[in-house]
């Protein structure tokens, strides 16, 4: 099988590529983005056409938190919208005979019910903060859903919830909440800082996987004759932002005072999973967070001393 990781050079797609290195009747096709604009549709067309390769995954994106979603609204919709369309259409036209492309837990309604379901998506509306990243990848999973239905290829999605692990980005203003923890923790503990302040009220909760798991998952996935549209992923369980902020000061040996700062915005008041079905098909996470953070925090180190860290 010749497999085609887009975005293997981030966080997803270099832990699909540690999966995928593993199985012995694969081959590996990759692109940097230097190589290959993804938002460029003649580019990725002729890549199609070149390459030929048997499966897809779209693990490209581009990423951000809070700040970055709401600072670059435009940005965000039309690079991931771009990615989306370029990706499966070109997919389709060269005869990929499978394509797996990777959603966000963000595509449901911003007060879905809890666990989210898979379907609850479109029944109401999506947290403002992060919905230009959202109806990106709503627009490329309903892309594959139709690709499927009209011209009967195995074109399906799957939704991760909040992903962390080794090489994510690591820049205060514009990554995830569990990363920005991390650096902000080390650096406190690095310069003997007496507090570290903390966004909104830390009452939100949220669910952690690690990428590994998302990586593996997605291996179980492509292995699966009749895969539904789309599907969720995740652990099935969560904590509050205050409980993740505690458990990162600990794993990174910070002493100091934990400070709210109530006026900076909480997001999407909780975001849990409903990841019945997959459990239904015989996949569960396994990576716990406390151990998913430990290992985070030694790569982050890592990184950080290689001078390779993201951010």
């Amino acid at each position: 099988m010749k497999l085609f990781i887009a975005g293997h050079q981030g966080m997803v797609g270099a832990a699909l590529v540690r999966r995928f290195t593993r199985e012995p009747d694969v081959t590996l096709c990759l692109r940097s983005r230097r190589e290959l604009d993804l938002t460029n549709q003649a580019a990725v067309e002729a890549f199609y056409a070149a390459e030929r390769p048997d499966v897809a995954i779209i693990a490209a994106a581009k990423v951000g938190g809070i700040h970055a979603n709401n600072t670059y609204p435009a940005d965000f919709l039309f690079d991931n919208l771009a990615i989306a369309a370029n990706s499966i259409h070109g997919a389709w036209r060269a005869g990929v005979r499978r394509l797996l492309f990777l959603g966000s837990s963000c595509i449901y309604p911003k007060h879905a019910p809890q666990p989210m379901t898979e379907d609850c998506l479109l029944t109401s509306a999506l947290e403002p903060t992060n919905e230009a990243y959202a109806i990106a990848k709503i627009a490329g999973l309903k892309l594959c859903q139709y690709y499927r239905r009209q011209h009967g290829v195995s074109f399906h999605s799957a939704m991760p919830t909040n992903l962390y692990g080794p090489g994510d980005n690591y820049h205060p203003r514009n990554s995830h909440v569990l990363p920005a923890l991390l650096r902000r923790f080390h650096e406190a503990r690095e310069q003997g800082l007496p507090e570290v302040v903390a966004w909104g009220t830390g009452s939100p909760r949220r669910e952690f996987l690690h990428v590994d798991d998302l990586a593996d998952a997605c291996a179980f996935l492509l292995g699966q004759a009749e895969p539904p549209d789309w599907i969720n992923v995740g652990t099935g369980t969560d904590v509050t932002i205050r409980e993740l902020t505690e458990l990162v000061a600990a794993v990174t040996g910070y002493r100091g005072r934990i400070v709210w700062d109530a006026t900076k915005p909480d997001g999407t008041p909780r975001k849990l999973m409903d990841v019945s079905r997959l459990s239904a098909l015989g996949w569960r996470a396994r990576v716990g967070l406390r151990e998913g953070v430990e290992r985070t925090y030694a790569s982050f180190r890592e990184e950080l001393a290689a001078g390779r860290l993201r951010g």
